[in-house]
């Protein structure tokens, strides 16, 4: 968990996007990306916080796609959390909120493990469209094992791509090597009932999310020393791209918290 010497900060710039400036923040927003997902997935966060000014928001770009798609796709979740954590551990410190959808909430969980074991908490953790990281993937925990066309049925069914992409067999042929990392990160990645933070977790939730259900939402409880609350919307596994005004107002409320509350390394450092 301890980072490296030999990053620069280009591999800051690779890893971690900003897409609106902050001059002085007193908070920073990081955003993880879905399985698949890319940074610009987050990109209107930024301009539509009413805090903005004071926060500095970053969306994470995973290996293996986009602009980094001749790098090797990360397959490992707990590898690919160490990276993470190693270039924000870079970074001025500053009153952290993690949030992460899909497989990206399980990524910021394992982030937050990293930052408090490192002696820099975050201040909140909000998971979204993610069941508890102890629970176990049920029947579809293969899907990283299928063929590129089984892979692309479930992508259509949790409704997590344009059909722009799907429809074009080329754009998914780019694709696919990310794809297929990311779900065998994500399904081959155990946590244990004993992974706990001591930030407060926010869980936010689809009511009709085939992939999460209320009660497996509720499971990231076990998971905190710290407050819980649990959030449910209307809507399926990617939810939040119709309620973005609401989830955004919720991230709004936890940032302005974190930025006034009192440093947890206050007068320990």
């Amino acid at each position: 968990m301890s980072t490296r010497p030999d990053l620069t900060a280009a591999d800051d710039e690779l890893w971690l996007r900003c897409y609106r400036k902050s001059e002085a923040p007193a908070a920073r927003l990081v955003c993880f990306p879905h399985a698949g997902g890319t940074a610009p997935f987050y990109r209107p966060v930024p301009f539509a916080l009413a805090a903005a000014d004071r926060v500095e928001v970053l969306a994470v770009q995973y290996p293996g796609r986009q602009d980094r798609r001749r790098e090797e796709p990360i397959a490992d979740l707990n590898v690919l959390a160490d990276r993470v954590h190693e270039v924000l551990a870079r970074r001025p410190e500053l009153p952290l909120v993690l949030f992460g959808h899909s497989m990206g909430a399980v990524v910021a969980f394992e982030v937050a493990r990293r930052c408090e074991a490192a002696g820099r908490p975050a201040a909140r953790l909000v998971v979204s469209g993610r069941r508890g990281p102890a629970i176990g993937l049920g029947p579809t925990s293969g899907v990283h094992l299928l063929g590129d066309d089984a892979i692309m049925d479930e992508i259509r069914r949790l409704d997590g791509s344009s059909s722009i992409v799907l429809s074009d067999p080329e754009l998914m042929a780019a694709a696919m090597p990310a794809l297929r990392a990311d779900y065998r990160a994500i399904e081959t990645y155990r946590s244990g009932e004993a992974a706990v933070v001591t930030c407060p977790i926010t869980s936010l939730t689809g009511d009709r999310d085939p992939k999460t259900s209320v009660a497996e939402a509720e499971d990231w409880r076990a998971h905190t020393t710290g407050a819980f609350d649990l959030q449910v919307f209307p809507g399926g596994h990617f939810f939040l791209v119709d309620e973005m005004p609401r989830v955004i107002g919720l991230l709004d409320g936890h940032l302005s918290e974190a930025v006034d509350a009192p440093s947890p390394t206050a007068g320990g450092r």
